[in-house]
């Protein structure tokens, strides 16, 4: 385990960006506090020498911990459980239970993210007059058939690994408020993704960092 002192904790990365809001949450869960520094977009930052030192994908989040720097937003959550969570239920260490979790956090980014991306970029940040809403419904139909996939996993189970909230949750959890917050379009009713969702959308991390209006 980790013996850094938990007060060095920075996150590079704005507040509205999807992979910012994941680690957000995740240091809510684990109640660890960290000092976050806008970057990316408007802030900017993100494209100067220093930042891509530490990140040379120039993209957002970056944990700094002491000397030891990270990106990419599930391995940023990873590490953090590991680090600072020893025997939290939100990330367990028993294999078969860990790789569960892993398995979903690649899918997120690997099948989720690529349908979720033109969909809300369409509706979230694209002017009303300049968006073509026949090829917006096309990409909603192909993200929907990507949220059927956990619609079925959790026919059976209360969150997406089972009856204990995990940060495989957390990552589908941050797209599904996307999902569930853009409006105008056609979408399908998903009765255990509703229920599924609900049950953590008063957990405090997700109310401070998922919940905000999307931008």
């Amino acid at each position: 385990m980790a013996d850094n002192n938990k007060q060095q904790l920075t996150i590079w990365g704005r507040a509205n960006s999807v992979n910012v809001q994941k680690v957000l949450w995740c240091l809510a869960e684990l109640d660890l506090p960290y000092e976050r520094i806008d970057a990316g977009m408007q802030f900017g930052k993100n494209n100067e020498a220093a930042y891509l030192a530490m990140n040379p994908n120039g993209r957002v989040p970056t944990l700094v911990d002491g000397d030891y720097v990270l990106w990419e937003s599930n391995s940023v959550m990873r590490y953090l459980c590991m680090a600072y969570g020893e025997n939290s239920p939100i990330y367990l260490s028993q294999p078969k239970a860990r790789a569960g979790v892993d398995r979903w956090l690649d899918w997120t980014l690997s099948t989720l993210q690529p349908v979720d991306r033109p969909v809300f970029w369409a509706l979230v940040r694209t002017p009303v007059e300049k968006r073509d809403m026949v090829a917006i419904q096309k990409d909603v139909d192909a993200e929907a058939a990507v949220w059927r996939t956990v619609e079925a996993q959790l026919a059976t189970r209360r969150f997406i690994e089972g009856d204990q909230f995990t940060i495989a949750d957390i990552a589908l959890g941050a797209f599904a408020r996307r999902w569930f917050g853009v409006e105008g379009v056609t979408k399908p009713k998903l009765p255990n993704l509703e229920r599924w969702f609900a049950q953590f959308a008063a957990r405090p991390g997700f109310t401070q960092f998922i919940a905000p209006p999307m931008s």
